[in-house]
């Protein structure tokens, strides 16, 4: 029997979900896939505050990658809630949750990050969904620190995108989860140059690692739709969770300084 290249392509990584990518798909509001969501009560859970579960409606492609979502200090899943669609429309189950309290740290931030990807994976109505092997984490601001927490806590973690990110620990070389730090060059709460640079220069050399600054933004920019943060974001999460090679040219070169991007570091090629 001849193979034919997609054939090829699939049985080289079984992973890979939806069409080849485009610089317009990417950039699209919804992607290929249709999406249903299901919302998860606080009073069913233990470790988080609930949340709402976005997921591809079509179970033909087989399991999916999963993402897990953190707000920041004071805010709730709707300051995320952009993120659940338009993440899952391109191939992933994703979970935007709220916290115990909204007053919870960077620490406490992690744990739940990492209660709500075990609840999603072994009790959720969706777990057989999903491939449990490839998991993600992303948050905002103290949400953003806790992405950092939940790496470092579980090395098994295919992807962390912290996005303007806050923690008052500032080195992270114990980290080995492939890690993207979307940083504002306006952001007066989580200034670049004391948290989200130091962030990504304390990432170990070896790392698949990235520090994206956005051009124009500030700390808040992250809690509505913003085609920068998606489309460098689900770049990362199609290559590292999904293993997808098809979204490497989004990443590497390096992308240039531009009317959305301040300024891009980054190691290339990608390695995992």
């Amino acid at each position: 029997m001849t193979m034919t290249p997609n054939a090829a392509q699939a049985a080289d990584n079984p992973y890979e979900r939806g069409p080849a990518p485009t610089t317009a798909s990417i950039e699209a509001v919804r992607g290929p896939y249709a999406v249903s969501q299901t919302t998860v009560s606080s009073l069913s859970v233990t470790g988080f505050g609930g949340g709402t579960i976005h997921y591809p409606t079509t179970t033909a492609d087989g399991t999916f990658g999963a993402v897990a979502i953190s707000p920041g200090f004071t805010g709730t899943q709707s300051s995320i809630a952009w993120y659940g669609p338009r993440l899952a429309s391109q191939g992933f189950v994703v979970f935007t949750i709220d916290t115990n309290t909204t007053l919870d740290q960077p620490d406490s931030r992690g744990r739940q990050l990492l209660a709500a990807l075990d609840y999603l994976t072994q009790r959720s109505s969706v777990r057989s969904r999903i491939d449990s092997t490839r998991l993600g984490v992303m948050g905002h601001s103290m949400g953003g620190g806790g992405s950092l927490e939940a790496a470092r806590s579980r090395p098994s973690l295919q992807a962390a995108i912290p996005l303007t990110g806050w923690n008052t620990d500032k080195t992270w070389p114990e980290i080995k989860t492939p890690t993207l730090l979307i940083g504002a060059d306006g952001d007066s709460i989580a200034p670049v140059a004391t948290h989200s640079e130091p962030f990504y220069q304390s990432l170990p050399a070896t790392l698949d690692k990235a520090y994206l600054e956005l051009n124009g933004a500030d700390h808040f920019t992250p809690n509505t739709s913003d085609t920068t943060i998606a489309k460098y974001s689900i770049s990362w999460l199609k290559r590292f969770i999904d293993n997808d090679a098809r979204y490497e040219q989004f990443l590497c070169p390096l992308p240039r300084p531009s009317l959305a991007i301040e300024e891009y570091r980054g190691n290339c090629p990608h390695t995992s």
